[in-house]
């Protein structure tokens, strides 16, 4: 047993409280992970503010990079000291979904209620989203684990963890791109430039951003739009149409958790597109749309959870193509905090500006 530094969740939508806790020693298959950096993502505001329910105390904190420093038993393929980035997919590696090659709808459950954090005082401790990352170091499942190379700076590993496998899995695992298609991207915040350089990087025709913020059109250009279009026009799809030819788009991704996005995003197809849905509205908050219209030109409307990624073959792709200047990351980030600055650093990405806001450790 060892004592951390992490920033604690008592109450929903109330700051984050600056605490240690209690971290056990990792059992069999499990990894210590020294943190350096975790990244600010949307989720981990949501269950902070009780979106999605949960169970309080919590530590939230899920997209994260550091070092390993202790090994359960039973460990392969992993040495102390190995650079690496965490992630919340927690797969079984034996379950129906995860023999059919979709770990990240593993169906065994997990009790982040019973995991390896408690409070000072011995008390429940959540650890959220299997990772609880928002501490100076977690304990967590091997298969949560993936090795990089060492040369890649920690801040910018993070944002593998979650936002960037989330836009680019979108793109390539769940839609399926193929070269010389179209897509249009609704968000362009942190995951909606991931997907676009995700469409990008799969040969996409066209890339049109759909966005609130002129701003943020502007930035999507510089990861690979080749249109924008601003959201609060009249009628923004035939403005998307228009960019794309006439046609539509073969694939639209909504990489944002609003409503009006979703109950929009059809709009946008051509015949025999798909609508990917990514951005996570809150619990109960629900979309329409008319599903004669989806059946008489074959359209269809697929979730995408974590880009549906399989991390030990995507992580290191997508690392690779980072460092042969292919993928970006360090463009991604807005600011870098300390841990005692966490609550700023949310309040920052909750103002909507920040592409990713990352928590860097003293090593």
């Amino acid at each position: 047993m060892q004592k951390v530094k992490a920033a604690v969740c008592h109450e929903f939508s109330a700051p984050l409280v600056i605490e240690d806790i209690v971290l056990r020693a990792p059992e069999r298959g499990e990894i210590e992970v020294t943190l350096d950096a975790v990244a600010i993502c949307h989720s981990d505001i949501s269950f902070a503010q009780g979106a999605w329910g949960g169970s309080l105390p919590a530590v939230y904190g899920h997209e994260a990079a550091g070092r390993v420093s202790a090994l359960g038993s039973g460990i392969t393929g992993l040495n102390l000291g190995d650079s690496v980035v965490v992630t919340l997919i927690r797969a079984c590696g034996t379950c129906c979904s995860c023999a059919g090659g979709k770990p990240t709808l593993c169906d065994t459950p997990y009790d982040g209620d019973a995991g390896p954090i408690t409070t000072a005082d011995g008390g429940r401790l959540h650890q959220a989203m299997a990772t609880g990352g928002f501490a100076e170091k977690v304990v967590v499942d091997q298969n949560q684990v993936v090795r990089i190379d060492p040369d890649v700076p920690k801040d910018a590993a993070s944002l593998i963890a979650c936002g960037v496998i989330t836009g680019v899995g979108a793109v390539v695992n769940a839609a399926g791109l193929r070269a010389g298609q179209d897509v249009v991207v609704i968000g362009a915040g942190g995951v909606g430039l991931n997907a676009i350089q995700g469409a990008r990087i799969a040969g996409a025709r066209r890339i049109v951003a759909v966005d609130m913020s002129e701003d943020k059109l502007e930035t999507a250009k510089d990861f690979g739009a080749t249109h924008g279009v601003l959201g609060t026009t009249d009628k923004p799809w035939r403005a998307a149409f228009e960019a794309l030819g006439g046609r539509g788009a073969d694939a639209v991704i909504v990489t944002v958790g609003a409503i009006p996005a979703y109950d929009q995003a059809p709009r946008y197809l051509a015949s025999g597109g798909k609508v990917v849905m990514v951005g996570m509205p809150h619990s109960g908050a629900k979309s329409s749309y008319e599903p004669v219209v989806l059946a008489a030109v074959g359209q269809g409307m697929i979730g995408s959870k974590m880009g549906d990624v399989v991390i030990q073959r995507d992580i290191p792709w997508m690392v690779d193509l980072y460092l042969q200047g292919r993928l970006k990351l360090d463009e991604l980030i807005s600011g870098r905090w300390s841990l005692d600055q966490i609550n700023e650093a949310i309040a920052d990405t909750k103002a909507g500006a920040a592409r990713r806001n990352v928590i860097v450790f003293d090593t």
